[in-house]
């Protein structure tokens, strides 16, 4: 008598992967080295799946690792943001739902998705197969093409990620953190923006375009940003620092919470869009997904409308700022 493969959960009686295919897509490069994916897709194949694994090469392009997605019945984009909305964005529209394995530092995307940590769980989450088809971003630079999830932005937000790269290995997403608190005096200029078509100016340290809506523990950036609305909610950040943003995240909090009116205005204006041209006085380094880039200003981005369903546990509404 053959024994059952044992499911993630531990439970011989739950929904088995037995005839899924899953194609998993990892970056050996991303976080401290300590991922759980080698037990994650232990855990797949003990449930059934037959497990198809793609290391990510240099000066390969990511579309050629998912040019067959769609003899896959699910994707796992394994690696830190930037890897998994370069590999979104290379299997938009496919409907093929991905999973977004926290394989790297921060990890912004998984957090959003309020996806678990552990292997087990998120084999859990696979095992599940409950998608939401959510929004992506497209950025053009220099007549260049990438995709991104969570947000792009130019100005301060760039500079603190260029400065958190050194801090990472020691750090974590702490980095992230102690960077922002160096920026007490970024570079302020001009920008020069084009919102829907309509040309708007405005004097501050940076610029972004947000689609998910939560920093590192789930904090709201700011409030009312969805990923499955259709629209990017453009932040101007008028702030002389990114301390001086503090209060308006307090205010974000507040919102989520139902605690009353915002108690601090001035620092923050945010405006919602379908397409967003940035420039500057002066060029300014660009990022995306927590990636920095050295590509500067201008650009152009514009929204994917439900291009990427992500395997998450959970609802539409949880996702929401």
């Amino acid at each position: 008598m053959t024994a059952t493969p044992p499911t993630p959960s531990g439970d011989p009686s739950a929904p088995t992967l037995t005839g899924k295919r899953v194609l998993v897509v990892f970056n050996p490069k991303s976080g401290s080295g300590d991922s759980e994916l080698p037990e994650f897709i232990q855990l797949l194949r003990g449930a059934g799946a037959e497990v198809t694994e793609r290391e990510l090469q240099k000066d390969t392009p990511m579309a050629d690792y998912v040019q067959d997605i769609e003899t896959f019945t699910y994707l796992v984009g394994a690696g830190g943001d930037g890897t998994v909305s370069s590999l979104a964005y290379a299997a938009r529209y496919k409907n093929v739902p991905m999973l977004a394995f926290p394989a790297g530092t921060a990890n912004l995307i998984a957090q959003n998705l309020d996806l678990p940590t552990d292997a087990a769980a998120l084999a859990d989450v696979v095992r599940e197969g409950h998608s939401l088809r959510l929004d992506m971003g497209e950025i053009e630079v220099k007549g260049e093409m990438t995709g991104f999830c969570m947000l792009a932005g130019a100005g301060a937000d760039a500079t603190m990620i260029k400065d958190s790269e050194e801090l990472k290995g020691r750090f974590g997403a702490m980095a992230y953190v102690m960077s922002a608190m160096k920026q007490l005096n970024p570079k302020k200029t001009t920008f020069h923006l084009t919102i829907d078509g309509e040309k708007r100016e405005f004097e501050g340290i940076g610029v972004m375009i947000a689609n998910f809506g939560m920093a590192n523990y789930r904090l709201p950036i700011t409030s009312d940003i969805s990923p499955s609305d259709g629209r990017f909610t453009v932040i101007l950040m008028k702030a002389g620092n990114l301390v001086r943003l503090l209060p308006n995240l307090i205010d974000s909090v507040r919102a989520k919470l139902n605690l009353g009116d915002p108690m601090f205005s001035g620092n923050l204006e945010t405006i919602e869009a379908r397409s967003v041209t940035v420039d500057a006085a002066e060029p300014f380094p660009l990022q995306y997904d927590g990636e920095l880039h050295v590509e500067t200003t201008p650009f152009n981005a514009r929204i994917l409308p439900g291009a990427i369903r992500f395997l998450t546990q959970a609802k539409r509404d949880d996702l929401e700022t």
